[in-house]
């Protein structure tokens, strides 16, 4: 039991810096992108990113009120990129 605990935390400590990494490199896109698909790309990415950051520390914590958190994320992430991609298409959101 004590090893697969110790196991856990490894991949969890791998993962976690796997994302930070990921999200590192996001944002680099989103700063330096050649064009405007290329930072939505990058923003939808960093979301993904984020939501993995938050599903990762709440099972290192065994907390579960994280996972609620990432739902929030997710939806939100997915309205932002719509309404971004809506924004740099035709120039207005709302019709």
């Amino acid at each position: 039991m004590i090893a697969a605990q110790g196991l856990l935390d490894i991949a969890l400590g791998v993962v976690f810096v796997t994302l930070v990494l990921g999200q590192f490199l996001s944002m680099v896109r989103l700063v330096m992108g050649p064009t405007s698909g290329d930072r939505i790309l990058a923003l939808d990415t960093m979301v993904i990113n984020a939501l993995g950051l938050v599903v990762v520390l709440g099972i290192k914590q065994g907390v579960q009120i994280y996972f609620e958190v990432s739902l929030l994320i997710a939806m939100l992430g997915f309205v932002s990129t719509v309404a971004m991609a809506r924004f740099i298409l035709r120039g207005d959101i709302i019709e």
